[in-house]
């Protein structure tokens, strides 16, 4: 493990493993130099050893603090540049955002299956047009989105137009968009386990590798240092603004 004691190598090597530096970086070095040593670490390995490119490890983490179970604009302006830096074009961009907004579809299917098992319809007709356009662009999720077609036919159609429809043109290839999705829903701050059983078995018949979902997997989790973000820049302030109230003792936790 690298030494904790120096204070301008911890700095280097955070910004050598995680391209960035910031605010609550900074209070974390002063306050807790180790944890921002084995953060690096931590939060380096997936983003460096793994097969996406530097490119698709930036969209996932665009993807991650875009989410609307996250919406983390400082993480997300920190990533959105190194992505366009690392080579992603708009339309890679868009086209993340256009998943990011079909991941309350996820939530849907599980609670229309439920309300199935509780309050059965009679099954979509197998030669329903309706069926053949869920298979051809939604087919990890056939099984519910059939179900849900069979209770309001309406929704799924105009669900299935915006799944068509609202990604732009010459954004990511089909394998990328899996991994996205993946990244979405196996994120702490979703863990949709059902979309992902899924999901996971279907992206691999599509050429998606074990090592590709296996890292997106693990990017997932690296959103959690937000809440120590947090508390950092916090603590800093609070202390800042206890030093120039006179009477007030310096906060010390």
């Amino acid at each position: 493990m690298h030494a904790l004691n120096d204070p301008a190598a911890i700095k280097a090597r955070f910004i050598a493993a995680r391209g960035y530096w910031r605010p609550w970086t900074e209070a974390l070095l002063h306050a807790n130099p180790a944890f921002l040593s084995t953060y690096a670490e931590y939060a380096g390995y997936p983003a460096r050893t793994g097969p996406l490119t530097p490119r698709m490890v930036e969209l996932i983490y665009v993807a991650l603090d875009t989410s609307p179970t996250h919406l983390y604009e400082a993480g997300l302006t920190t990533h959105l540049k190194l992505a366009l830096a690392a080579g992603a074009s708009e339309a890679d961009v868009f086209d993340v955002l256009h998943l990011v907004t079909l991941q309350g579809l996820g939530a849907v299917l599980q609670a229309a299956d439920v309300l199935d098992e509780a309050a059965p319809s009679a099954a979509l007709p197998p030669d329903d047009p309706l069926a053949a356009r869920i298979q051809a662009l939604w087919p990890d999720q056939a099984a519910s989105l059939l179900r849900l077609a069979a209770q309001d036919p309406g929704y799924v159609a105009v669900l299935l137009d915006f799944v068509e429809g609202g990604a732009p043109a010459g954004g990511l290839s089909h394998a990328e968009r899996l991994l996205v999705r993946i990244a979405l829903h196996a994120a702490f701050t979703e863990g949709n386990r059902g979309a992902l059983q899924a999901l996971i078995p279907h992206a691999l018949t599509q050429g998606v590798t074990r090592a590709e979902i296996l890292q997106v997997i693990q990017l997932g989790a690296h959103p959690a240092v937000h809440g120590a973000s947090l508390g950092a820049t916090v603590y800093t302030k609070v202390v800042a603004d206890n030093r120039n109230e006179p009477g007030k003792a310096d906060a010390t936790a």
